[in-house]
């Protein structure tokens, strides 16, 4: 089966039909040529207003994405789970959207190819939070932790971290450590409340759960990955669009390269706007130390770590039932790559690059 529930890894974190992937989407040299002319048409672009999505936050609060377009009309979107932008991005209502892995893994296996990763943008930003009893994850035994929901980026990590400590999980809640998804708030309040030991979350609910909550980090994911690198969100968009509006795409992405030096050159200005663009969408803002704490976990990046995809995938065929699927085909990192050659940056790899 395709993976159920899967949501981006943002504040709920994370199909539709749309038309399959054609070959060679924007590899030729026509497309090249045409992504190198003036922005034009409509872009709909989806994003989450989450820390972990800062530069997409940023880059529209601070009009960096409208400034990069030019004469084409961008038109945004928000969304709380990776399943509605699956939805909506394979549906045709939205071009592009910003999202985390798994839901990636699956709007692209659902839709035979009909996305593509073009540019990564969040690193790291995920740990397992847990009560001040539990010391060592040999505590753990008998316990009830959360996650966002089954099948997530991090429900799927903190299976993979819990069998290789040798404890035994399903998705029905068994095992030896019992595994409760439920929605990040109230993930806040049950472990206050001391309903749960713990939580396998996404910034900035692991600050959270530490700052509000008194819990300790037990398990930083970042520390489980070589150099620390991790995907946490990335830019999707629709295969048809790539070929259709490269010019757009090129605009778009050197946008997010822009909005990306901001959130790693000026932290405080880029928090600010962050800060203000998630209180104009959701009314609630973050306290000033949750978003600092957070923003610290956090690395923002175009290199999408596409090592880190292909083992999340293989994860969660192994603890959740994905049925398998090649990613071979997940990226187009051509228009990125000439933007980074461009500044003078290194060029990123997909899978098998």
């Amino acid at each position: 089966m395709v993976l159920a529930g899967a949501a981006a890894a943002c504040g709920g974190d994370d199909d539709g039909g749309a038309s399959a992937a054609t070959e060679g989407a924007s590899g030729t040299d026509e497309v090249a040529a045409s992504a190198e002319g003036e922005p034009s048409g409509t872009l709909n672009l989806g994003y989450f207003p989450n820390v972990t999505h800062a530069p997409a936050v940023i880059g529209v609060e601070e009009g960096i994405f409208d400034e990069a377009l030019g004469e084409a009309e961008i038109n945004y979107s928000t969304y709380n789970s990776g399943t509605e932008v699956g939805e909506a991005i394979l549906s045709g209502a939205i071009d592009a959207s910003f999202i985390g892995p798994n839901p990636a893994i699956n709007a692209y296996a659902e839709s035979d190819g009909a996305i593509r990763i073009v540019s990564g943008t969040t690193s790291g930003g995920a740990a397992l939070v847990v009560s001040e009893d539990i010391e060592t994850p040999e505590d753990l035994a008998g316990t009830t932790l959360a996650s966002p929901s089954v099948g997530n980026t991090q429900d799927v990590a903190l299976r993979a971290w819990l069998a290789d400590e040798g404890y035994e999980t399903d998705v029905s809640g068994g095992g030896d450590v019992a595994i409760s998804p439920q929605e990040n708030a109230d993930t806040l309040a049950a472990f206050i409340d001391g309903g749960i030991d713990g939580a396998w979350v996404p910034e900035p609910w692991a600050t959270r759960l530490v700052n509000e909550g008194g819990g300790h980090v037990l398990v930083d994911e970042a520390d489980l990955w070589p150099d620390g690198e991790f995907v946490t969100t990335h830019l999707i968009v629709r295969t048809d669009y790539i070929e259709e509006h490269p010019q757009n795409v090129r605009a778009l992405i050197g946008g997010l390269l822009d909005a990306i030096d901001e959130a790693n050159d000026d932290p405080e200005t880029a928090q600010a706007a962050t800060n203000d663009g998630i209180e104009a969408i959701t009314a609630n803002r973050l306290e000033d130390a949750t978003i600092q704490g957070a923003w610290e976990n956090l690395t923002f990046t175009p290199d999408p770590i596409a090592s880190s995809l292909q083992q999340s995938k293989d994860d969660a065929v192994a603890y959740v039932a994905l049925e398998d699927v090649d990613l071979s085909g997940i990226y187009d990192l051509d228009i990125l790559n000439d933007l980074l050659a461009e500044r003078g940056e290194a060029e990123v790899a997909g899978i098998d690059q």
